[in-house]
């Protein structure tokens, strides 16, 4: 029997009355097409693709918040209809009857009703506008000129709402507040270009960026920075204590956000560090704090300063060797280098369990400028090497193997530019050797070189001693503590004193252990008799043999044990001893009687006599050259070796 139309009808009707009840009880929207990514349990927070026309709010609630709803709205309506019913039947009859007879009171009542009901109407509009008045000013202004230039980079739809995926607290702009934005979790999107968007839009400045992109959920946080000190003085009493607390391992950098203090261990995080600003960023500043909390725990410093003035604080401290001439630089490199593999050995031969003190005194070198000063040493060399020797300077070599060295050895390197680049310092491989970056009136260039994996770079400021310590994969914003220099001097000369050097000069720094006769006997010298000094001796030639010649291998345990150094060689023109007047007057050419006898009244870093002639002082020749050589001076501001 053929289907009718009236049957066909009642068909149709009971399946749309079936889907329909599906739909009030799964929580779906009863129209039957989804808009946007909500669930039953979850909240949607974007529309889907392909939807036109507006969405509801009511379709980013989760089905289970429709549905429980829909009960109450369906319970709450049958128990008033069954109440008025049931209880108000006979009343409500009555009260028509009364009001058939006698309207006046009633019209009376519905108008006062009326009147009370408007009343209430506009009150409560009056006051929803006025407490939502801020709320809707921020969607005005802020929230939704973001979501016009959010929706293109992110690629939402038309009708998405921005209230569901830009989480904008009314106080945004105060330092505790936190802005979330929800982002596509297709990744197709620049994040650098959101990031700009939502600093521009927002005006934001010195926040920060998370994100967040594993698993389901994807987003951004923002959050405000809280800024270092302005100031971070050595003098107040409070940093003092920070200071006097610091491990000696671990110097005291400066205070960061929240006031936290910002160190960086050399035994445990990055035994180098390296500092890149521009010109007034900060650098010597810089140095000054590390190297006189590591003088002030008996480490000894070595300040190879092609500028000559960068650090007249630590001229003539006990345990500080200043070098300002490229000559002795160069030389001073090398002996640092025959340093570090003599410690290798010492620390082989004690094994795994030593203490790393028995190795040595800690070294700190600070190496400043090295972008002219790597250009002054490959000068030097090429007017000094002979037939034969490398090409590439044995002091530059020296300086890489003391960066390649582990922390282990004790030996630090502090290295400043104006511009660390890969060329300047010699190679990428070089300059991944600081896992520590102080970074000060940087570019973005620097910073994409020095600091690619914190994105993205904070805003560089002129703020003085505001730098940004880099180190782990993050950046934090620090305020260099700052030593004025006669701060500087008194701390470093209390505390453990520096190793004493038995003959020492002022200005050069040796270790505790007597120096063997020659550093090529050193070099040749097993480890376990190894007594070096890092003073260079006055024999160049024979410190660059030392530094190109191999281990010497062990003695035969069944052979002879004697290990006599070669004699000395005779006593040259720099180991002469003379008087004032006549180093004045023969080895001392631009320099006159007077200067000589004023630095040696005022010149802590002036040597020592080695020997007296009636009532006259006498000096050697080679230390008067060398003081001479790194006196302090105007600062060069050239490579020229002339």
């Amino acid at each position: 029997m053929a289907q009718t139309k009236f049957d066909k009808q009642v068909e149709d009707t009971a399946e749309s009355l079936a889907f329909g009840i599906g739909r009030f009880l799964a929580g779906r929207p009863m129209d039957g097409e989804r808009k946007t990514d909500a669930t039953f349990w979850r909240s949607g927070t974007r529309v889907l693709p392909k939807v036109e026309g507006r969405v509801s709010r009511s379709s980013y609630r989760a089905g289970w918040k429709r549905l429980t709803f829909r009960i109450s709205s369906l319970a709450a309506v049958g128990a008033g209809g069954y109440q008025a019913g049931w209880v108000h039947q006979d009343a409500t009859v009555a009260t028509a009857q009364q009001i058939w007879a006698d309207p006046a009171p009633a019209l009376a009542a519905l108008e006062q009703t009326g009147i009370a009901a408007a009343s209430t109407a506009a009150v409560s509009t009056a006051a929803y506008f006025a407490l939502t008045r801020k709320r809707r000013e921020l969607m005005r202004e802020w929230v939704l000129p973001l979501h016009e230039a959010l929706a293109l980079p992110l690629r939402l739809p038309e009708q998405t709402d921005p209230r569901r995926y830009l989480h904008i607290p009314r106080n945004f702009s105060e330092d505790d507040a936190v802005i979330r934005v929800d982002v596509p979790g297709r990744l197709d999107f620049a994040k650098d270009l959101v990031v700009d968007i939502i600093a521009t839009k927002l005006a934001l400045e010195g926040v920060t960026f998370s994100w967040h992109l594993a698993g389901r959920e994807t987003y951004v946080t923002v959050k405000k920075t809280r800024k270092p000190p302005a100031k971070a003085a050595f003098k107040e009493p409070k940093v003092r204590e920070i200071v006097a607390a610091a491990k000696e391992s671990a110097p005291v950098i400066g205070i960061g956000s929240a006031g936290r203090i910002v160190t960086v261990d050399l035994d445990a995080e990055s035994p180098h560090i390296l500092v890149n600003a521009s010109t007034g960023g900060g650098k010597s500043v810089t140095l000054r704090c590390i190297a006189c909390q590591m003088l002030h725990h008996g480490s000894l410093v070595f300040v190879l300063d092609t500028k000559r003035i960068s650090h007249p604080w630590a001229n003539g401290l006990p345990g500080v060797t200043y070098c300002r001439d490229i000559a002795d630089i160069h030389d001073q490199l090398i002996a640092l280098g025959i340093e570090g593999r003599r410690r290798t050995r010492v620390a082989d031969e004690l094994g795994i369990d030593a203490d790393p003190k028995d190795i040595g005194p800690r070294l700190l070198i600070l190496l400043e400028e090295v972008n002219a000063t790597m250009k002054q040493l490959a000068r030097y060399w090429e007017k000094t090497r002979e037939s034969g020797d490398p090409k590439i300077s044995p002091a530059v070599d020296a300086l890489n193997e003391i960066l390649y060295m582990g922390r282990q050895l004790r030996m630090h390197v502090l290295l400043v530019a104006q511009s660390a680049t890969a060329r300047a310092l010699g190679g990428p491989e070089v300059r991944e050797q600081f896992s520590t970056r102080i970074l000060a009136r940087y570019s973005v260039n620097a910073w994409r070189m020095l600091a690619p994996e914190v994105h993205p770079a904070p805003k560089s400021t002129k703020h003085h001693g505001r730098a940004q310590v880099v180190s782990g994969g993050s950046a934090r914003e620090t305020q260099i503590l700052f030593f004025t220099e006669a701060e500087a001097r008194e701390w470093a000369t209390t505390g453990t004193p520096a190793p004493p050097a038995a003959g020492a000069q002022p200005g050069s720094v040796q270790l505790q252990k007597p120096p063997a006769d020659s550093l090529t006997d050193a070099w040749s010298t097993p480890a376990p008799e190894l007594q070096p000094a890092i003073e260079p001796p006055a024999d160049r030639d024979a410190l660059a043999d030392a530094w190109s010649l191999t281990p010497a291998p062990a003695a035969d345990p069944g052979g002879p044990t004697d290990h006599t150094p070669p004699s000395p060689t005779a006593p040259g023109d720099d180991d002469q001893a003379v008087g004032l007047r006549e180093a004045a007057e023969h080895h001392l050419p631009g320099i006159t009687l007077a200067a000589l006898r004023f630095a040696r009244a005022n010149d802590p870093a002036f040597p020592d006599p080695v020997d007296k002639r009636g009532a006259e002082l006498l000096y050697r020749v080679g230390d008067l050259k060398k003081w001479a050589r790194n006196r302090p001076r105007a600062a060069t501001g050239t490579t020229d070796l002339d």
